[in-house]
Parts: C-alpha cells; structure tokens; sequence
C-alpha cells in the first residue's frame, strides 16, 4: 500500500522528499473508506470534530487544496459528490462535526480556472506577492455573489457544520506581504485596512448566521486586527472563533527552549492569558507547524527519548486545559518523529511497533475524553470567570498553576504543570476551597508512558487551613517532572489538625512528713533567738565603720587640697 505512484527516472528511482514533485506513496482513501475507518477512529478517540482541509477541487496536491480551481466541485481525488455527502452523514451519524476549510482570498492561477477568466482580470484584481495566487476582487458585487452563494451551497447541500476561513490576514490588509515603502497602497482614510475585504467578510458571516444560525464561522488570522469574534452590528467581523496564533507561537517557542533556559522564558507561557477573553480564540496545534523544516512536534522537544515524549504530553495537556477550543493537526497524536508529507501516509505503524507511540496515543485519547467529560475546561472557556491563576509565576521551578470554573462550583478544576524533568516529593500549592482534592488526571500515569512518580493508583490530598499563593487553604502533592496533574474536590477536608497537650501543672512543695522530736525542737529555737542579737550587734557595728569612712574622706580631700604643689 505505501509503493511510490508513477514512473521512476532512468536510475530506477522515484522523487523523493527534497524533489520538487515527489512521488506519492500508496492510494487514495475514498470518501466511503473515511466514512468507517477514519469515524471509527475519531469516535473512539473522543475527538468532537473533524476539520477537513479544503475539499474544493484544485489541480495540485502539494498545494493541499488551498490553490483551488473548482469552487463548486467536490474534488473527484476521493470520490464523487455522493460519496462526500455520505462520508458526512456518517460522521453525523456518530456524533462527530465536520469543519472544511475554504479559501476566498484568492485562486489558483492555472488558465482552466478563474484566472484571466475572459482574457484579462475578471474576478480578481491584482496577484498575491507571497504566494502567487489571483487575489479576489472584493469591490465588485459579482465577485461577492460568487463567494457568498459558494459558502451557501457547502453548508445547504453536504451539511458541513462549519467553514474555517483560510488566509482572513490576507484578505484584511492592502499591504499583506509587501515590504517596499514604495509599492504600498493606502485606503481613502489613508490606513492600510482593505475596507473592501472586511466588508464582505462581514457580508458572507451574516448571510451564514441569516440562513444557518447553527453553523461556526472560523478565522485564520494572526493579527491585532480588533472584534474578529463580535457582531457586525457591534462593528466586529461576525465570526464565532478566531485561531489563537500567538498562543501557538509563544507556547512553541517555550516547548523548543532547553530546560535551563525556560525560567528565563516563562512569559511565553504565561502571556496569552493577558489577551485569551478579548475574542472566542482556538488554540491550534495547525499542520502549517509540521512542514517545511519546522519539525514535528516531538521534534522540536528538548531532552533524551523519555523526555521528548514527556514534554510533548505536557505541551497536549496545556493545551487541553488553557481556556479556548482546541485544535490539533492528525498524527499529532502518535508523536510523529518525521514531518508531515502530503504524499504519503501518516506512520500509522508507530502505535504497532512501537510501545512509546502507542502510549502516546492512549494518553490522547484519556486526555480528549477528560475534556469532554469535565464541564469546567469548556463551559467558560471564552470568559474570564472561567480561569483564575493560582501561581503564574513561579518561573525559577518553570510551575504554573491555575483553576478552570464552570458554571457549578463543584465542577471547578485546580491544574498544575510542571514543565521542568525535576520531581517533587511534596509541593505546597493554594486551592479555591477547603475539602479533599482528588488527582482525577495524571500525565505521568504509566500507561501514558510516564515514570509513575506519584503512584498508579490516584490519591487525594486533604486541605490545610494554611494561606499559600494568595489563597486561604493550601494542599500538599507529589508533582512528577514534565507533567501535569487535575485535581477536583470530593468532600469536606478530612484534616485532622495536630491535637495540643495542655501543659502540666507545677508539682506542689513536698511537706515532710516525719516530725522532729520535741527536745531537739526547743533547742533548735533557743539557738536560733540567740543568734539574732549577734546578728543585729554585727549590723550595727558594720554600718559604724562605713559611716566613719565616710567622714574621713573630706578631711583627706581637704589636706589634699592645701598641701603645695612640688615640680617635677
């Protein structure tokens, strides 16, 4: 199944990886393959969505179809029009969303498409200085009927569940890609804002919200650009979520960092909660981070085998549990060492052959199921009384903890990461609340290929009314190197406070009990009578003397004084 398609050169080999057309390897799967092997999968992988790159026909493969030519037709690479509605029936079927991507800002050059569709530029107005794509003409009505009747015709006749908007930063800005002072141009208002763009952005997003309420509207854009995520109305661009690529940015940045350089990074990590509430943000893990010398995920982590897998459990369960939707690009989940190559398969016979691969993949799945499971990683994932921070800058030990609220107190989470090898026997972390905290989640569990450092079966720690990280009662818990823990509350603490002894009373003064005889007795008095008379004579006679000592010091200082004085 993995043979390389086509013919080989005259050496007998075929294009490989560095050539410019590479071979592909194996087959196709077909529309009716995905509708069981891949629905079979995601079901049991707890994944909510699937997120289809675009579908739209398009002429080359290593575009991955965002260069498309037929933006009415299904492409016929994996079946037919029916088959793809099938294959979405079936993901319906199983409780599973579709999301296809779609690509309005601009079109694939090739003559058999739209560009120069009459000799000159008809639908488009200039070429992409990046990417070499016609970009669409937004001014003109014809153009804007054209796309917004296509968006309609995805969702109303295959039922796609939502339309992630590729290249939106393009689209928004005149000068996207252009570097020469120059070359750039400038709207009526003198700013770089194409007022065109945004305008039938807004234009596409009311129509899907007029005729299909219910499905999501999603925006690649990397920009400041502001209210991505409000109402037109309110003067937003009327999308549902924006991908969060600062997130993505930061948070590689710091996973690729060397251990003892991350204290010194810790505002990558930390960062992103500045801003997480001003739109509806994705948290995406995008194939776009998997290609072109970026590295595989794995790849990118620091550290010997153990430890490359172990930070990249951490790097998921951050994920997970940082406010916002998540996305994650397929074979993510098997920790892929190589690339992704769009000619080829993902290495799915890691999870066969090797037992660390196929760890990870259980602990994906523990983790996807967890989300789902626990109403406080996703009830208010968009607000800001979703998350609070308990400790975010405890940069030297690279530890960050935090709570995740939903809307029923007893569903709250307290989370802790730590993204340093380094263990801890006993570490002292605030919580929310008093009551005894169980471990519900452990990225460090054997199973998931971690070293178990806390125990394979989960414990529960008990708090102490002891102010810790700003909070009035703290817990004490092992914390394993490279990992992250859940923990939520069950129940009324079960601290027993240390009982205080009262201190013991002095003992009382011993009174003999044998009772002198009474001739010895009366002689005992007799001496003691005696001996007061010596005792005041003695007094007297002493204070006497010191009184006589006293009179003759002036007498002496007097002589002193009149006696003359001899040269020396």
């Amino acid at each position: 199944m993995d043979a390389p398609q086509g013919e080989p050169d005259e050496y007998g080999n075929y294009p490989g990886p560095m050539d410019p057309f590479p071979a592909q390897r194996g087959e196709f799967y077909t529309y009716d393959d995905l509708s069981v092997e891949l629905v079979d999968y995601v079901r049991d992988m707890g994944y909510t969505h699937i997120e289809v790159m675009p579908l739209m026909e398009h002429p080359f493969d290593g575009s991955w179809g965002y260069q498309t030519t037929g933006y009415y037709a299904a492409t016929s690479r994996y079946g037919n029009p029916q088959q793809l509605m099938h294959f979405i029936d079936a993901c319906h079927e199983a409780g599973i969303g579709v999301i296809m991507d779609w690509v309005p800002g601009g079109f694939c050059a090739d003559s058999h498409g739209l560009a120069t569709f009459n000799g000159h530029m008809l639908f488009e107005h200039e070429i992409h200085p990046n990417w070499g794509t016609h970009k669409f003409d937004f001014a003109r009505g014809e153009v804007r009927s054209f796309l917004v009747s296509n968006v309609l015709y995805w969702v109303e006749n295959f039922h796609v569940d939502g339309i992630r908007m590729d290249g939106v930063s393009s689209m928004l800005y005149l000068n996207f890609g252009i570097d020469d002072p120059g070359q750039k141009k400038f709207n009526k208002y003198g700013t770089e804002e194409d007022l065109d763009a945004s305008a039938f952005i807004r234009q596409v997003n009311s129509a899907v919200e007029a005729h299909y309420p219910d499905v999501m509207m999603m925006a690649e854009e990397s920009t400041a650009w502001p209210l991505v995520t409000y109402p037109p109305q309110d003067g937003g661009l009327g999308f549902h979520y924006k991908w969060d690529m600062g997130w993505m940015n930061d948070t590689l940045h710091y996973m690729q960092t060397d251990f003892p350089w991350r204290p010194g990074n810790h505002g990558l990590l930390t960062f992103s909660i500045m801003y997480a509430f001003t739109e509806n943000f994705i948290c995406p893990l995008s194939h776009d981070e998997v290609v072109h010398g970026k590295s595989s995920l794995i790849g990118r982590m620091p550290g010997d085998w153990w430890r490359q897998f172990a930070g990249l459990r951490t790097l998921a369960f951050y994920q997970m549990t940082h406010p916002g939707a998540k996305l994650n690009f397929m074979g993510n989940e098997i920790g892929q060492f190589i690339e992704w190559r769009y000619y080829e398969s993902i290495q799915w016979f890691l999870t066969e052959e090797y037992e660390t691969h196929r760890h990870h993949q259980a602990f994906i799945k523990a983790l996807n199921h967890l989300y789902t499971a626990e109403p406080a990683l996703y009830e208010r994932g968009y607000t800001d009384d979703g998350f609070t921070w308990i400790d975010a800058d405890n940069s030297k030990q690279s530890i960050v903890s935090f709570v995740r609220q939903g809307e029923d107190i007893d569903d709250d989470l307290v989370i802790l990461i730590n993204f340093d090898p380094a263990s801890y026997e006993s570490f002292r972390v605030g919580v929310p609340r008093e009551g005894d905290w169980e471990v519900i989640f452990d990225s460090d569990r054997p199973e998931f290929g971690g070293s178990g450092y806390a125990g394979v079966e989960p414990y529960t720690c008990s708090s102490e009314p002891y102010p810790w990280n700003g909070q009035m009662d703290s817990i004490e818990i092992k914390v394993p190197g490279l990992a992250g823990v859940v923990l939520k509350r069950r129940g009324p603490s079960s601290y027993k406070p240390p009982v205080v002894e009262e201190p013991k009373a002095a003992p009382k003064k011993r009174a003999s009990s044998v009772k002198p005889k009474p001739a010895a007795a009366k002689k005992a008095l007799a001496k003691a009578k005696a001996a007061k008379p010596a005792a005041k004579a003695s007094a007297k006679s002493t204070t006497a003397k010191k009184a006589a000592t006293k009179k003759a010091a002036p007498k002496a200082k007097a002589a002193a004084a009149k006696a003359p004085a001899k040269k020396a």
